[in-house]
């Protein structure tokens, strides 16, 4: 099962029924890919996001999504030792997305379809960057985007 945090940075905070989405989106595409673990969704407006861009990314503008995987490899992992008994009471931390909500209402008109399908797509595509999924090569977005569309089918949120 996967464990889903939301948090509201510098926005009012969205509706009820919308972080549930949120929720339902993450959890599906966590089930598809057979992980389990803790994420934290924050929700943004643009001038945060701006900033996170250009800090972590050196892109000096907004954009709709950002992850921060927590599992990279290679990026200064530490070596923790855990006694096998006690490896369930820590749970698998996969990471942190932050989503623009303005990006979202932009986009979803920008695409002509419904706000609670873009941001149903980001959450999506945010949690299977945590995963390690890109979207580089034709082949890697093929593959990344068709694993998104068969969540968001499920899901119903279609285009």
């Amino acid at each position: 099962m996967l464990a889903v945090e939301i948090l509201h940075e510098e926005v009012e905070p969205i509706a009820e029924s919308l972080q549930d989405l949120i929720i339902r989106c993450l959890q599906k595409a966590a089930a598809k890919e057979e992980v389990s673990g803790e994420v934290v969704v924050t929700l943004v407006n643009n001038e945060r996001i701006h900033e996170l861009n250009r800090d972590y990314r050196g892109v000096d503008r907004p954009t709709d999504v950002l992850s921060f995987a927590m599992n990279e490899e290679g990026e200064g992992e530490m070596e923790i030792f855990i006694d096998e008994s006690e490896i369930d009471e820590y749970p698998n931390m996969l990471g942190d997305i932050i989503i623009s909500l303005p990006k979202t209402r932009e986009q979803a008109e920008e695409y002509g379809h419904s706000f609670e399908r873009e941001l149903g797509f980001l959450a999506v595509h945010g949690f299977l960057h945590l995963l390690g999924y890109d979207h580089g090569t034709e082949a890697e977005e093929k593959e990344m985007f068709s694993r998104q569309e068969e969540v968001l089918q499920e899901i119903g949120l279609t285009r």
